[in-house]
């Protein structure tokens, strides 16, 4: 097949057109073989239950890679723009009249009208327009500014793996069985563990996140020397960071079953609890997942299940204020939030106690 050519695929209850189907996105390594637009295409709709179950009614960020994952790819940052591979935060133009958009705001105060998917043919569009990776928001478009979903990210650091998150993630299942939580364990894609758990939609995002830090702070404190939840890289050591900033408003991880930009194509993997010591991440990948979700089915079905309270991690939170442990700094680009210490790297405050 010319690269010129193109293919049909049925998503549901459409055909969805893919161009230069056979365009290698990520090239073969030794450990795996090519693939191609179309097989990426095809893999989201394998695991289309489980992807639709990350997605549904989300905003969500397009993570486009339309000239493949190579080396010499340039990637926009958000100091420089006009590379070969981008976040899209606004529906492209041109996009088919099934894609359906959810309206969102950013902590400048500025708006957007992202991607909302309600069926896997708008996964498949997506997949088709160069996606590689969904970063969904943590709310539903029927109510944007009440996150339903804790996103705990643990952060393996220089000098730690993806064996230390594994450890750190065995403690954070105890902690969340004493709050009477369920959490919903996948890889990241890469070395980190990432935990979700499904929260009633009546709080804020200031909210869901004091939520977030009070649960890594307590981290701290079971597994003193392994965790941080430091936002500063020179104050972190060979530690699994927790990552709170990950629930600030306007910033997502990839969803369950998104491919990642990195070689061999590996993809966010739900896991069982019980199974995550024993596993690779790289052992989940386009080419893997298909057979591995037709076998098990999505391990994150039952997350819809159950919604609970914040409460019990906002009175840790308040706890831990009274205790004189405050708010923490947010990403560099966010206006000054109320009740934030100083936003300054710590070896170049010149007003800290030496």
């Amino acid at each position: 097949m010319a690269s010129s050519e193109a293919t049909t695929v049925e998503a549901g209850e459409r055909e969805v057109r893919v161009s230069s189907a056979d365009r290698i996105i990520f090239p073969a390594t030794e450990r795996t073989p090519a693939v191609t637009k179309l097989d990426v295409v095809r893999y989201y709709l394998s695991v289309g239950d489980g992807i639709m179950r990350a997605l549904v009614r989300r905003p969500t960020t397009l993570e486009r890679w339309p000239k493949g994952v190579h080396p010499d790819v340039v990637v926009s940052t958000r100091e420089q723009g006009g590379g070969d591979a981008f976040f899209q935060k606004r529906i492209p133009r041109g996009a088919p009249d099934y894609v359906e958009t959810a309206r969102i705001e950013f902590p400048s105060g500025r708006h957007a009208d992202e991607v909302c998917p309600t069926e896997i043919a708008v996964v498949g569009w997506a997949a088709q327009m160069g996606t590689i990776t969904f970063h969904p928001w943590p709310v539903r478009r029927e109510d944007v500014d009440h996150p339903d979903e804790l996103r705990l990210d643990l952060d393996p650091q220089p000098g730690t793996d993806f064996a230390d998150a594994v450890r750190v993630a065995a403690e954070a299942r105890t902690l969340l069985a004493d709050l009477g939580y369920t959490g919903f364990p996948k890889t990241s894609g890469g070395r980190g563990v990432h935990i979700y758990v499904r929260i009633e939609p009546r709080w804020t995002f200031t909210d869901m996140r004091h939520a977030a830090i009070a649960f890594g702070r307590e981290l701290e404190r079971r597994l003193p020397g392994e965790v941080t939840t430091k936002w500063w890289k020179e104050e972190r050591g060979e530690r699994i960071f927790v990552d709170y900033n990950q629930n600030a408003r306007d910033r997502t991880i990839a969803s369950a079953y998104s491919v990642r930009p990195k070689p061999g194509a590996p993809v966010s993997a739900p896991v069982t609890w019980d199974e995550l010591p024993g596993i690779a991440p790289e052992d989940f990948t386009v080419a893997t997942m298909p057979a591995r979700f037709a076998e098990v089915g999505d391990l994150h079905a039952a997350i819809d299940d159950t919604a609970h309270s914040l409460q019990p991690l906002l009175d840790m939170y308040e706890n831990d204020e009274s205790a004189g442990e405050g708010d923490m700094p947010y990403p560099p680009d966010y206006p000054k939030m109320p009740g934030e210490p100083k936003r300054v790297q710590p070896s170049r405050d010149r007003d800290r106690p030496r």
